[in-house]
């Protein structure tokens, strides 16, 4: 088992998600500054931000499983995992 596949695949998992939550803040939630970010996290509507952005790791680990990265699309499911209990404690 390459550990440092699993690695990378977190890590795209990861970054999958950010850009979702990005890409989702930026066209639908007009949030252009940090600001806007610190908004709805006062809102208390962070933890669907993080859901909605984690929508990105579907798209990510199919590609995965295309390329035939096993390993790689099993560190995307751990980073959805992570993300499903940090937007259970939040």
């Amino acid at each position: 088992m390459n550990k440092t596949d699993l690695l990378i695949g977190l890590l795209i998992g990861l970054i999958a998600a950010t850009l979702g939550c990005g890409l989702f803040l930026y066209f639908f939630a007009d949030a252009r500054s940090l600001e806007d970010v610190k908004m709805v996290r006062e809102h208390g509507l962070m933890g669907k931000l993080i859901t909605l952005g984690a929508i990105f790791n579907l798209i990510a680990f199919f590609l995965l499983l295309k390329m035939e990265k096993e390993l790689m699309a099993r560190g995307v499911i751990l980073a959805t995992i992570l993300l499903a209990l940090l937007t259970v404690i939040l």
